[in-house]
């Protein structure tokens, strides 16, 4: 197995909450990407977007993600993570890449409104097109693909575990 787990998907679909669960139960650390702009930018993630615009947020997005060097880590990406091609390269160099799949139905009952998560989008995009643009890229990048509909977290635990290469 590759040296970190990398988790991927979109927002709502509980990578930072699986993240800590399966680093606990790996006995790995666990890093949030997000987190790690917000540290780097020293701004939340909504206000550096409305202050570099979509563009600008992709581009320190990728670097940091392109910037992550851990061992034995889960990391918990932001859902737009799959636009920098350099950090996708990376990451999939570093790590297990894996993605959390769920259907468009399921996350829009989750999600409610995108406003104030920090999810990037463009003028005149729903989730609906969102998801539709994403979903062949998460696909591209992943390595192992778990599919959470119906699943709770302590099954979607299992799924991944399952999943991963020994």
């Amino acid at each position: 197995m590759k040296e970190n787990i990398v988790l991927i998907g979109m927002p709502g679909v509980g990578k930072s909450t699986l993240g800590v669960v399966l680093a606990k139960e790996l006995g790995y650390q666990f890093v949030d990407a997000d987190l790690l702009i917000q540290e780097r930018e020293n701004r939340l993630l909504k206000e550096i977007i409305a202050e570099e615009g979509v563009d600008g947020f992709l581009q320190i997005e990728n670097d940091v993600n392109a910037s992550i060097n851990t061992t034995k880590t889960v990391i918990a990406t932001g859902g737009s993570v799959i636009y920098g091609e350099k950090a996708m390269e990376h990451l999939g160099k570093i790590g297990e890449v894996v993605y959390l799949k769920l259907d468009y139905e399921t996350l829009d009952s989750r999600l409610g409104s995108l406003k104030g998560r920090g999810v990037v989008l463009r003028d005149g995009q729903t989730l609906k097109t969102l998801y539709e643009e994403r979903v062949p890229l998460y696909e591209k990048y992943a390595d192992i693909t778990v599919d959470e509909g119906g699943l709770d977290l302590e099954a979607t635990l299992k799924k991944v575990l399952s999943d991963l290469p020994k």
